[in-house]
């Protein structure tokens, strides 16, 4: 793991008690990393001290929209964790969500590592080393309240806001490509968002290759077994207690949530 700062330790400190706490935390701005670099260091940092079962990574602003609402210049990502896989339909209490909010993605689970290596990963290679795809919905929560939102630099500290993870039917002829791909996600039974898989990079696949490289930079890559998350089709659609959500990949999968009051 790459050495931190005390400030940093203190930040990892705070996140990890407010992980373990389903609580929210508002930030001084002293503990705000200086720069993304700091910030993974710091999400790294956050999941030594959980020591939970890792389910692997999220990936957000994969799609214009998103990341001009965020005001990105690429993709994030954050460590994800198993405990909060779960399959549909799913039902959640709205008192242990933290500002939930709605994401359609597709969940890519590796057969084989991608490991560290002097040469860049092809997109290929990359696609090679898949095991299985499944639609999905996460439940991005964030533990710092939605109103007072610190610099991009402590979310992406969060793990980029990653949540919870709602399995739905594995994807069986994904080799075919998931561009084409229609999603759309109702709110009690009225249609609030749609896109399709080339709203993510071009490919939903792309974003795996992109965090490939990532984690070879960083010097500890992917490993097999690990779940990715590519991002929303959907944007993010924020929810509340008492709502019913249904997420359809066109005729694949369909994904249920219901969160009680």
């Amino acid at each position: 793991m790459k050495a931190i700062s005390g400030k940093q330790e203190e930040l990892a400190n705070l996140l990890a008690h407010a992980r373990r706490n389903v609580s929210q935390v508002t930030l001084p701005d002293d503990l705000v990393p200086e720069t993304t670099s700091d910030a993974y260091a710091v999400n790294q940092a956050v999941a030594e001290r959980l020591g939970w079962e890792p389910l692997g990574w999220k990936i957000a602003g994969t799609t214009d929209a998103v990341r001009g609402k965020l005001q990105l210049d690429g993709p994030i990502y954050g460590r994800t964790f198993r405990r909060f896989a779960c399959t549909s339909p799913m039902r959640f209490k709205a008192a242990e969500l933290l500002d939930p909010l709605i994401e359609c993605e597709f969940f890519v689970t590796l057969a084989r590592d991608l490991p560290p290596r002097d040469e860049p990963w092809t997109l290929a290679e990359t696609i090679e080393a898949i095991a299985e795809v499944h639609a999905g919905i996460e439940v991005a929560e964030c533990r710092y309240p939605r109103k007072a939102l610190p610099p991009l630099p402590a979310i992406l500290a969060d793990g980029s806001a990653s949540g919870r993870y709602v399995f739905g039917d594995r994807i069986e002829n994904w080799r075919e490509g998931l561009a084409s791909m229609p999603v759309r996600l109702e709110i009690d039974g009225a249609l609030r968002r749609e896109g399709v898989g080339a709203d993510v990079m071009g490919d939903p696949l792309r974003p795996l290759w992109w965090l490939a490289e990532q984690r070879r930079q960083w010097g500890d890559g992917l490993r097999a077994g690990e779940t990715v998350s590519t991002g929303s089709m959907t944007g993010m659609l924020p929810v509340r207690g008492g709502q019913h959500v249904r997420a359809r990949f066109g005729e694949a999968a369909t994904i249920e949530i219901t969160i009680d009051l």
